[in-house]
This record gives C-alpha cells, sequence and structure tokens, in this order.
C-alpha cells in the first residue's frame, strides 16, 4: 500500500499542543491560530502524512458536542449525523498546506463510553455506538471527499477491557465500509486482551503503541496481519523528555526485524496534544531523523 513513494514513511496519531493566536481574527476563530501552528511545526519537523492538529478540544467533545441527540455528555434523544461536517474545516487547511493529510475520528466505542446515557431511547450503550457510527461515517465520507490520504479511527478503549470488542468491530467496519481510500485503527495501551478482536477489524493499516509497550511487539510477531502495514508507535508521547535520535532507531529496529521496513508508517505512541510545544516539535523532528537514517539502510 504505496502511501508515499518512500521506505519508513512518517506520521502523526493526531493531536498537538494547543497554542493559541492573538489578534483581530482569533476573536472571530479562536482556534485557527493554534490549527496554523500544529501544521506548520509538522511541516518544519518534516513529517510525510500530517493531521491539522486536532486543537478544537479532547477527543470525546470535539465529536459529541456537535451531535444531534447529546448535549454535553448526555445522550438525550436518538444520535443523527451532522447537518454540517466536524472536522473538515480545519483538514481542509492542512491540504492547503501540504498533500498527504490524514483525516482523523474518535471511535464509537470511545466516545460511548464518555457519555451518560439519559434517554428511554435506548436500551444500552452498544446501540449507542452503533448509532454514532452511522452518525461518524458521514464524516468519513467528507474527509474522504476533501482529499485525505486516508482516514484514521482512534480506539483507544479497546484494550482496557471496558468496550464490548464484538460491537466495536462491528461499529468500526461500518465506517471503514463507506470508504474508498486506506483506513488505520489506532488503538494504545497493551494488546493482550484484545489483539485477536482487533485483528479481525476490516482496516488497511493497523496502528499500534510500540516505544511504552515493547510487550506489543513480540505480542504481534506471531499474528498474521494479513499483509497489511503498521502504523510503528516509536516515540513515548507521556515522556515529558524528548528522546535521542538514536534511542528512536534502535527502537524502530526492533519493529523492522519483525514487520519490514517496508510494511511499517512511523509514528509516536499516541498525540502529543499534552506536551509543551517544544517538546512535541522535539519529539516529531527527532523521530523524522530517526525514520531517514534507516532509511538509507533499506
Amino acid at each position: 500500500m504505496n502511501f508515499i513513494s518512500k521506505v519508513l514513511p512518517t506520521t502523526v496519531v493526531g493531536s498537538y499542543p494547543v497554542v493559541k493566536a492573538g489578534g483581530l481574527r482569533s476573536l472571530l476563530n479562536p482556534l485557527h491560530g493554534a490549527v496554523e501552528t500544529a501544521v506548520a511545526d509538522q511541516l518544519r519537523a518534516g513529517v510525510d502524512i500530517i493531521s491539522d492538529g486536532q486543537v478544537r478540544g479532547d477527543m470525546i467533545t470535539a465529536f459529541v458536542s456537535r451531535l444531534p441527540g447529546i448535549r454535553g455528555q448526555s445522550v438525550i434523544g436518538r444520535i443523527e449525523p451532522p447537518d454540517k461536517p466536524l472536522t473538515v474545516a480545519d483538514t481542509k487547511y492542512a491540504l492547503s498546506m501540504h498533500p498527504k493529510v490524514k483525516g482523523i475520528i474518535t471511535g464509537p466505542s470511545t466516545l460511548a463510553h464518555g457519555l451518560r446515557i439519559e434517554t428511554p431511547a435506548y436500551r444500552g450503550r452498544d446501540e449507542v455506538v452503533l448509532d454514532l457510527a452511522q452518525a461518524l461515517a458521514s464524516e468519513a465520507r467528507a474527509l474522504q471527499a476533501a482529499g485525505v490520504t486516508m482516514v484514521q479511527i482512534d480506539e483507544p478503549i479497546f484494550s482496557t477491557g471496558a468496550a464490548d470488542l464484538a460491537v466495536g468491530r462491528q461499529a468500526v467496519d461500518l465506517i471503514t465500509s463507506v470508504l474508498r481510500i486506506p483506513s488505520c485503527l489506532h488503538v494504545c495501551g497493551n494488546l493482550e486482551s484484545a489483539v485477536d478482536d482487533i485483528l479481525k477489524i476490516q482496516v488497511s493499516v493497523l496502528d499500534f503503541e510500540f516505544s511504552e509497550n515493547r510487550g506489543n511487539l513480540d505480542l504481534l510477531s506471531s499474528k498474521d496481519l494479513k499483509g497489511r502495514p503498521v502504523g510503528y508507535g516509536c516515540v513515548a508521547s507521556a515522556d515529558p523528555g524528548v528522546e535521542s535520535v538514536e534511542t528512536i532507531e534502535k527502537r524502530i529496529a526492533r519493529g523492522i526485524d519483525v514487520f519490514g521496513a517496508e510494511n511499517m508508517l512511523i509514528d509516536p505512541d499516541c498525540g502529543l496534544r499534552m506536551l509543551e510545544r517544544d517538546v512535541a516539535y522535539g519529539k516529531l523532528s527527532t523521530m523524522v531523523k530517526a525514520a531517514a537514517a534507516l532509511r538509507a539502510e533499506y
């Protein structure tokens, strides 16, 4: 699957620190300056497939705050697709600056577990998950129409044991079924209890955390990925320090031994939103340098 014409292309999981801009423009669109900063920093670092920075809110509220049927953190009626796309405006800005952008959607299971059900319209959370999937499928179509390289679905809940993985799989498959472009599933954390269910999901790319969860590498080394590339998290998003190029090179090299350089996209473990901007930029820049050093060998 040729996302970009190089081995070990670099990307991001999504989020970036929010750096608000001042001035008159910020009164009309307070966070557009943060989008501009996130995109500029990713490009300055040399990332191949960027995001819009996901600066409009945390991964739950950025989506549910504009979905009909949800008020605040409460489900108050039937969940419907939004009247207009939720993330496409910022994604289009990123596309105006760079040809390779991933659209990012918080997955329906993760969203559902961040909500309270306060309506008799739903008998349980699983029904909420499936209606959220229907609503998010419209966002996936809009991102595809905007011209993104791939659509990533984030389901961190899958590794926690809290979600019904059969329902979660059905929901993600519903979203990816509307796409003609590659899809990606991002799951952070330890995969041991969920890996077999996750590998059944119909996505083009599987994106996991490896720098903070080295056990994931051993776990996947014995699994059949059905030829799918791996988004290889090699930068510790929770570490407030910037790793050395050599440290990241060693992490990537371990992945090459298991997956092969031609089957890997290089990215951080998770989003970088909670870090200071200089740390987030430093991590991306160092990651790009490490990938380039290894690319020269392959």
